[in-house]
């Protein structure tokens, strides 16, 4: 193997605010990685500040893409930098494999690839317009010419982390934020509804806990499952424990997933996940996802929740689920 492209400088000189930015990664999750997995070990200021390095910044890109394709943090934290880069570039092979394989896009992984890209561009270009007509045009012809899931995976994700970003640099408006994430919302929920279940599909509840308000990745996971052939209970933001149980139980669902993605509170969101736990009946799984969760991942485990970080997580968790699943729906 050549040597690693990523034998970066190992001088500490980045804040954390900096490595979140260049790495996608929230400070939470960074600091959970560090504290938990020992996935880097940045230095400390005369403030008792966290300091990076390039290497470290790096090395988080890998993991952070490793994690992305479905491995554990856990399994891949303490990864020598060649193994990453070499689990990394097997990965990314194998994803483009099987967008040939399926025919998603244009028919092959470098078509796809090209169609996602010109999709992204325009879809940046009438955010910083605030062209709310074009931009759902572009997303909508996105959806159909890609699929839910290639969509979601090619197009949703890469689009809200290149808006974050932009808006944390200062090259978005709040306006412009909120403009792509309603209307990202808005067309995978459209999307999700638009996939009917087969006969006897199993239910999945999906919502956020309270205080939760951020509906983008539960929207996600919403139709991720659609895709995957459940019938979804999709009942958008910030529903205490004791009505997600409820509707549960109302409407006989296998599984309930939750989305944590900016936790304001790690307290109280944890004491509702555990109670929401406690309140269901015990065939009934509970999974929580989303950056939010990877921070009180510890405590949402002892209770018997499962935490997954991505949605290539939630899919697993759907096939561990009790027997009786359907085939996944066959999108075009």
């Amino acid at each position: 193997m050549k040597p690693s492209q990523f034998a970066a400088d190992p001088t500490p000189r980045h804040p954390i605010a900096v490595v979140s930015e260049r790495t996608g990664l929230s400070p939470d999750v960074l600091r959970v990685w560090e504290r938990r997995y020992r996935a880097v070990e940045p230095s400390r200021g005369p403030g008792g500040h966290r300091t990076y390095s390039d290497a470290d910044i790096a090395r988080l890109r890998l993991l952070h893409a490793a994690t992305s394709a479905g491995r554990s943090i856990g399994h891949v934290a303490t990864l020598p930098v060649e193994e990453l880069e070499r689990l990394v570039h097997e990965d990314r092979a194998a994803r483009a494999d099987r967008i040939d394989a399926t025919g998603r896009g244009a028919g092959s992984g470098s078509d796809a690839s090209r169609a996602a890209a010109e999709v992204l561009a325009h879809a940046t270009n009438a955010t910083a317009r605030l062209d709310a007509t074009e931009l759902q045009h572009v997303l909508r012809r996105a959806v159909a010419q890609l699929g839910v899931n290639a969509f979601i995976e090619d197009v949703v994700s890469p689009f809200l982390r290149q808006v974050g970003d932009d808006w944390h640099a200062g090259r978005l408006t709040i306006a412009q934020e909120h403009l792509a994430s309603t209307t990202i919302h808005d067309i995978v929920a459209e999307a999700m509804r638009a996939l009917v279940p087969p006969n006897g599909a199993p239910t999945v509840l999906v919502s956020t806990p309270a205080g939760e308000r951020h509906v983008i990745g539960a929207a996600l996971v919403a139709a991720t499952a659609a895709t995957a052939g459940w019938r979804v209970l999709y009942l958008g933001a910030d529903l205490p424990a004791s009505e997600v149980a409820t509707a549960a139980r109302s409407a006989d669902a296998r599984v309930v997933a939750m989305s944590a993605t900016y936790l304001s509170d790690r307290r109280r969101t944890l004491d509702e996940l555990r109670a929401l736990r406690a309140l269901l009946p015990p065939h009934v799984s509970l999974v929580v996802g989303g950056a939010g969760a990877a921070t009180i991942a510890s405590g949402l485990e002892e209770a018997g929740v499962r935490v997954g970080a991505t949605l290539a997580h939630l899919r697993e968790a759907l096939r561990d689920a009790p027997p009786g699943l359907v085939a996944p729906i066959t999108e075009r």
